[in-house]
């Protein structure tokens, strides 16, 4: 039985979400559950590193995916857009994990640290929440557009 590339993308996709998702929703929240907050926040700024990095190596993946798609289309004759709402919805995710990671994280800390940021932590910390769950909204809408495509005959 083989595989397609539209099935393994949307499935590489639905993962993503999933991880994504679960990291945001259970992971996090359970260690400042059980945890005294400091430790909890080390634990939670370890996992969404890590998050980070597979949000990263997932998004090159996926656009290579669907910059292989469209060239194959192309070669094939068919119509095939090459700036998709699928490679939009890849590189807002990418952005947002660019963005959050490698510019709000390092102010983050820095605001914990006691050193003068333009915002406070508060205000930093709502930021990111809600750029990761807009990454979260963003990921679970690629899913679903790329399972759709793999439904089509």
């Amino acid at each position: 039985m083989k595989i397609s590339a539209d099935r393994t993308q949307a499935w590489l996709s639905t993962l993503w979400a999933g991880a994504v998702l679960a990291v945001g929703a259970l992971a996090a929240p359970s260690l400042f559950a059980v945890l005294p907050v400091q430790l909890a926040g080390q634990g939670a700024g370890q996992i969404f590193a890590v998050e980070a990095k597979v949000s990263l190596a997932m998004a090159i993946l996926m656009f290579l995916f669907e910059r292989r798609r469209v060239r194959l289309a192309h070669e094939n004759g068919q119509n095939a857009q090459v700036m998709s709402g699928e490679l939009l919805m890849i590189l807002a995710a990418l952005f947002l994990t660019v963005f959050g990671e490698f510019a709000l994280h390092p102010m983050i800390e820095a605001a914990k640290a006691g050193q003068p940021t333009r915002l406070s932590f508060g205000a930093l910390h709502g930021l990111s929440a809600s750029l990761f769950w807009i990454k979260i909204v963003v990921l679970m809408a690629l899913s679903w557009r790329l399972s759709g495509r793999t439904a089509q005959p």
